[in-house]
């Protein structure tokens, strides 16, 4: 597919500055483009590669159009648009209706006629799957399981039973919804496993990456609200919430009944305590320990660099000196 600047220009609302007529067929990094390129601009610190660029057109911001030497889509959120053109570029497979030979449907379930099941899949009983759903090799949806309209499971994706998943979502290979929370009640020196009976359910637009996993409630749903946002390798734990559009970076884990706000942003590697909530609007920088809730918007960190175990005991006694002196001035 290629498409003339002039048509992007009038189908995103970018101003143009340029030869309407040159058209652009993939994407590239500035630093790396060539003819037929498109890229974009979204920090000023990279305009010396913006001058030296060879792409055909750069999507960046009214204050970066003056350096730039090629064709350039003028719009205040550059990033945003240059994601949705490179959208248009680069279509997500389109389902081929039917269900494959190696793959089972239970005779409950229902699978809508524009749906496709792809190879050595289960759809398991009373399991429901909507249009032009993409159910790709190796996956598995369980028992009374539900897949909203346009659901894509990339490959080997499991969707244990009763799981509710919303409209367009797209689930990365290896994701494990609905396993039991880690739900267990002490005994002696040994433990008693607690059923895990609650469900989970997710909103519309949601993105889950590879090998993620969100654990099944044990007894009210875990609950992943519209336009959430799941790197790789993320844990969900029992109950959890997660409001309306937050992204979460990779392996970072959420204890159980921990519930985070709205238009969140968790960086990489982050570790919750369970019960504790996040208001809406937080950032929390790469790497941070959250052991008690945030109740006010802002950008939060809470990582401590290593060091040998005696130099961290003093830089500990240190700092719990310095909290007893500033609570005794307060």
């Amino acid at each position: 597919m290629s498409i003339a600047l002039g048509e992007l220009a009038v189908r995103f609302g970018c101003e143009l500055r340029g030869d309407p007529d040159v058209r652009v067929d993939h994407i590239a990094p500035l630093e790396s483009a060539a003819a037929g390129s498109l890229s974009f601009l979204a920090n000023p610190k990279l305009t010396p590669l913006l001058i030296a660029t060879h792409a055909s057109a750069v999507v960046l911001e009214p204050r970066s159009a003056e350096s730039c030497p090629v064709g350039a889509l003028v719009d205040r959120n550059p990033h945003a648009t240059f994601a949705r053109i490179a959208t248009l570029l680069y279509p997500s497979p389109v389902p081929t209706p039917g269900v494959h030979p190696s793959a089972f449907v239970d005779p409950s379930a229902e699978v809508d006629p524009s749906a496709e099941i792809g190879a050595q899949s289960l759809i398991g009983p009373g399991a429901i799957i909507g249009a032009r759903c993409l159910v790709g090799p190796a996956c598995i949806v369980g028992a009374q399981a539900r897949l909203g309209a346009d659901g894509r499971l990339v490959a080997r994706v499991t969707i244990e039973r009763g799981v509710v998943i919303g409209e367009r979502a797209l689930i990365h290979p290896g994701a494990v919804i609905g396993a039991d929370g880690f739900g267990l009640a002490r005994d002696g020196e040994g433990w008693v496993k607690v059923p895990q009976v609650g469900g989970v359910r997710i909103g519309d637009d949601v993105e889950i990456g590879a090998n993620t996993t969100i654990d099944r409630g044990a007894m009210d749903d875990t609950v992943i609200s519209d336009g959430v946002k799941l790197d790789n390798q993320i844990q969900i734990g029992h109950n959890v919430f997660i409001g309306l559009h937050t992204a979460i970076a990779g392996c970072t884990g959420v204890a159980g009944s921990t519930r985070i706000g709205a238009r969140c942003m968790i960086g990489g590697h982050v570790g919750f305590a369970g019960h504790i909530e996040i208001c809406d609007d937080v950032v929390i920088t790469g790497k941070s320990a959250v052991p008690h809730s945030i109740k006010q918007p802002g950008i939060y960190s809470g990582v401590v660099g290593l060091e040998p175990v005696k130099t961290w005991h003093r830089i500990v006694a240190r700092m719990k000196l310095g909290v007893r002196r500033e609570q005794r001035r307060r």
